[in-house]
């Protein structure tokens, strides 16, 4: 595909509504063993929580081989096999109640070819807004990455977690929490539940942990070690894969402007996904 006609994406919008029912709240909260958490109509859904709604309906019939829906739909018909979310930026501005109608508007912002060390990458960054009847409540740039399929998996560059955290919370992954949330999220990428198929096809060493999944968990892990506080915005990056095999732990340090760094890390201590959180 040419630039020119990855551009014809650009400027592409869609509007979805959905409301904010109190199932899948709860079903993520015992998932992520919550067992007090309540979901009565209107207690407020905790943030990135609505990554759980506006879910990708696509029919059976319309699923591509990695368990994606096929290519062409919203997003450009990218050609390159793998496909992750790299990366993404979010300002919170007012809380999701559960019980209300809520909107999404999504636009194709950018659409841009790279060549890598290893490959071609192609990165398309799509922008929600997410909104119910009393106006915007989260701004999400999210950028997603496409890659040709590897021969092998080629580990990244050792990267530790700085040696001074404010906190480091062990953080136990397995491949039932994988499907859990996999199913939480109708998100049927196979890397992250068929061992088979994403050793033998994708060339990962096992079971994927999603990348939503990390976030979540380190927002979920800072909003604990900073009881009271709010955050305003949020940005994370994946920097390698995490396992269902790893020693996974959610780490956080302050900033000296108030706001703190995050990071999920493996068990040899390399961060998986960086972030930072600052608070209102």
């Amino acid at each position: 595909m040419t630039d020119v006609k990855l551009r014809d994406w650009i400027g592409r919008k869609e509007e979805i509504r959905d409301r904010v029912y109190p199932t899948p709240a709860r079903a993520l909260a015992l998932t992520f063993d919550y067992r007090d958490f309540t979901t009565r109509a209107g207690d407020p859904l905790p943030e990135l929580w609505y990554w759980l709604y506006f879910l990708p309906l696509v029919a059976s019939g319309e699923i591509g081989s990695d368990g994606h829906p096929k290519r062409g739909g919203f997003l450009p018909p990218i050609t390159l096999e793998r496909r992750m979310w790299a990366s993404g930026r979010l300002t919170f501005h007012q809380d999701l109640f559960i019980g209300e109608e809520i909107g999404k508007t999504s636009e194709i912002l950018k659409v841009s070819e790279k060549e890598g060390k290893t490959s071609r990458m192609v990165f398309v960054t799509v922008k929600h807004s997410i909104h119910s009847a009393r106006g915007v409540a989260v701004e999400e740039e999210q950028d997603i990455v496409y890659l040709p399929m590897p021969k092998a998996f080629a580990p990244a560059a050792p990267n530790p977690v700085p040696d001074d955290p404010q906190w480091k919370e062990a953080y136990a992954v397995d491949p039932v929490l994988l499907f859990r949330f996999s199913a939480l999220t109708f998100n049927s990428h196979r890397i992250h539940y068929d061992l088979k198929y994403a050793t033998e096809v994708e060339k990962y060493p096992g079971l994927v942990v999603h990348g939503p999944l990390q976030a979540m968990l380190l927002l979920e892990s800072a909003k604990r070690n900073n009881p009271g506080r709010k955050p305003a915005s949020y940005r994370f990056r994946a920097m390698r894969p995490l396992f269902d095999f790893d020693q996974v732990s959610l780490c956080g340090r302050p900033k000296l402007d108030g706001d703190h760094e995050l990071y999920t890390a493996n068990g040899d201590g390399n961060i998986a996904m960086q972030a930072t959180i600052s608070w209102r």
